[in-house]
């Protein structure tokens, strides 16, 4: 479970509660079914219009991945990649083999097995390349999923103040009803604004950051894969993934190593 989606999530919620609590409002005053009903009935029916079936289908585990997905250990990535590095020096790239077979990855797995089989290095980038630019395409489009339902909810919530507004005007026979009946339609602004900011916004700009470092995880796996079938040096294997790292993150991978040895 991501912890950050999570917390993230109740202090946001939290505080726009807490503001109002703080106010002396009524939280059941925000309530209103009918504006619920525009708000996100409306923008669950334009963001279905906006794309393919097939991907509206695939909202839960894109939803999932967001809130339960689990951070990427890049370092322990290159540490396997140096293990695999120093075997195939000392055994030759055959001996990759067997451990292949047991890679819980399929990226991975199958970049080693191309590397085993005798693929032309040439051909082992292209075909691991092709398969990160699909990854990078599928979670570009969960991402704007997400993003666009965050662009539908205000508007939707505008549409609903709007037509709130219009039925008040037309029904000025009590003045004295003016006062409720427009705070009740600006609900709908309110709702459709914070469901963007607090919910389909951050969700999308979550599953971004994800997708960068899946390609960036897969990125480390292409070249260290390539490094190994070349017959590089196991520190060289090394030293040329930490690149992709940040510093804190590569004297973690050196410590590690360090203790591991």
């Amino acid at each position: 479970m991501d912890l950050a989606t999570i917390i993230g999530f109740f202090l946001a919620w939290g505080a726009f509660f807490g503001s109002i609590a703080l106010e002396g409002g009524d939280p059941k005053a925000f309530l209103n079914v009918s504006a619920m009903v525009l708000v996100f009935g409306g923008t669950f029916g334009a963001t279905i219009m906006s794309f393919p079936l097939d991907a509206i289908m695939k909202m839960p585990n894109i939803l999932k991945n967001a809130v339960m997905g689990k951070t990427m250990d890049l370092g322990k990535t290159i540490q396997i990649l140096v293990t695999f590095a120093e075997r195939a020096r000392r055994e030759g790239l055959l001996a990759l083999e067997e451990q292949a077979r047991d890679i819980d990855d399929e990226f991975l797995k199958k970049g080693v097995q191309l590397a085993v089989d005798g693929t032309d290095p040439e051909l082992v980038r292209a075909i691991l390349e092709t398969e990160i630019a699909y990854v990078e395409e599928r979670h570009s489009l969960g991402a704007s999923i997400f993003s666009t339902m965050g662009g539908f909810a205000p508007t939707l919530g505008v549409i609903g103040t709007v037509a709130g507004l219009v039925h008040m005007l037309s029904n000025l026979s009590d003045p004295g009803s003016m006062g409720p009946a427009i705070a009740s339609a600006f609900i709908a602004t309110l709702m459709g604004v914070s469901s963007a900011n607090l919910v389909f916004l951050p969700l999308s700009n979550k599953l971004k950051q994800r997708s960068k470092v899946e390609i960036l995880l897969r990125e480390i796996m292409l070249e260290g894969i390539l490094s190994i079938q070349a017959g590089d040096n196991p520190r060289v294997v090394e030293e040329k993934l930490k690149a992709f790292l940040d510093p804190v993150a590569r004297k973690k991978v050196t410590a590690d190593a360090v203790e591991a040895g």
